[in-house]
């Protein structure tokens, strides 16, 4: 009778799931995905920016010298010292009242030096065939290496057509492997930052960008209270000193000591035990410390409203999307982009990097070979390098020697200089 009176109940509540499932299977958009695939040149344009000036890279469809997977390809900035520019179209779309994850993968298999790594995001129009550094964006997102200092993970958000960059020091890898960067943005402001599927930082767009005012200021005019306590330990005032505790030496004769039979006090004086500390002597008197009843912590300044604040519930809301770009100056070339996704599921971001990484043991092994084969070649070209220094440094000494005798033959008869040259040339080196 009971489990009849449940089984309505249990099937609704499964029918709600399943609702519940589909509707959420529904709502979830993948907005745009390029995995670089066959076709991928029909969607994406290549700038002219910096062509003219010769200073315009190209970009290769490859998967690098070393891969998880050959056939998974991507771009690879190639020709070194030149401004890349390349862009693709998506379907407009805004990210209010919903989240915006913004992913991509990027691989830097040279040694960048100095140069960038990152995707922008585009809104209005924009002339593809122009696109470049001076090109307005909404959103950027992604690594900038110069040196050994600059290691930087970019993300600058645009507001009110100004650009904003966060303000935490954030860290990108530097290693010659494929890396996931994951930038998640709720409708309540807070972000997420991933690398590689795992949360490196977190936030909200009102603390860690300058874009508002901060809701809360200290209060600049407050002052702590004359009475306000920090000491966290006092002196217990019913502690007093014991009399006469001033009075206790710190050595006292030795009681053990003797005087010496040889000893003669005509001759060496009074004689006195050697000291030693007194066992009565306790050090400076201190009085004991008790928990101060009126303690009331450090005193920290006030926090207030600010009244320069005023919230913008939208702040979060980009422009509307309508472009996806990749536009970097590099030093050396080199670098891998690919996996770009937008969309509103963190879920589904994180399938695609598991997706791909599922073949890092693989790429790591590419890595490792490439690596061994290219330090055996610098060994190689060290070796004739040195081979060669010996053998002018060889030539050198034989043209001194002869350029010696060639004076001695200036200076004497040419006779004599013969003479010696040919008893010389015929002298093996030591």
């Amino acid at each position: 009778m009971r489990v009849s009176k449940l089984l309505p109940t249990f099937l609704h509540l499964l029918s709600f799931l399943a609702l519940f499932y589909l509707t959420n299977l529904v709502i979830a958009e993948v907005i745009f995905e390029e995995r670089f695939d066959d076709g991928w040149q029909s969607r994406w344009v290549k700038s002219d920016w910096k062509r003219a000036e010769g200073k315009a890279g190209n970009f290769k469809h490859t998967a690098g010298k070393w891969a998880g997977d050959p056939d998974d390809k991507g771009l690879q900035t190639s020709t070194d010292a030149r401004h890349f520019a390349i862009s693709a179209k998506v379907p407009e779309f805004t990210n209010r009242n919903r989240t915006l994850v913004v992913q991509y993968s990027i691989k830097f298999e040279q040694d960048i030096e100095c140069g960038g790594g990152y995707l922008k995001l585009l809104s209005g129009y924009v002339n593809q065939k122009k696109f470049g550094g001076d090109t307005p964006y909404s959103f950027m997102f992604g690594p900038d290496l110069c040196g050994t200092q600059t290691k930087k993970l970019h993300i600058i958000y645009s507001y009110q057509g100004q650009n904003y960059p966060i303000k935490k020091e954030l860290e990108c890898e530097t290693d010659k492997l494929t890396h996931f960067y994951t930038f998640i943005l709720r409708p309540d402001a807070t972000y997420s930052i991933l690398i590689d599927g795992r949360e490196r930082d977190s936030g909200s767009l009102y603390t860690d960008w300058d874009i508002l005012p901060p809701p809360k200021i200290k209060d600049v005019t407050a002052k702590k209270p004359a009475d306000w306590e920090e000491r966290e330990y006092i002196d217990d005032p019913n502690h007093v000193k014991p009399e006469g505790y001033d009075s206790i030496p710190r050595e006292i004769p030795d009681p053990k000591a003797k005087k010496p039979e040889y000893w003669d006090e005509e001759e060496d004086g009074i004689w006195r035990p050697p000291k030693i500390p007194n066992p009565a002597y306790k050090g400076k008197w201190k009085p004991k410390k008790i928990k101060n009843p009126n303690y009331k912590g450090k005193w920290k300044v006030p926090w207030i409203d600010n009244p320069e604040f005023e919230d913008d519930p939208d702040l979060y809301v980009l422009k509307p999307i309508k472009y996806v770009g990749i536009e970097v100056w590099q030093v050396k070339a080199g670098s891998v982009y690919d996996n770009i996704l937008i969309c509103d599921d963190p879920e589904y971001a994180k399938q695609v990097i598991a997706e791909v990484l599922s073949n890092r043991e693989t790429e790591k092994e590419g890595f490792e070979e490439a690596e061994k084969v290219r330090k055996a070649r610098e060994e190689e070209e060290s070796q004739r390098a040195r081979e060669e220094s010996e053998r002018r440094r060889k030539e050198r000494g034989h043209d001194r020697r002869r350029d010696r005798y060639r004076d001695r033959y200036n200076r004497h008869d040419r006779h004599d200089y013969l003479d010696d040259y040919h008893v010389s040339s015929n002298t093996p080196d030591i």
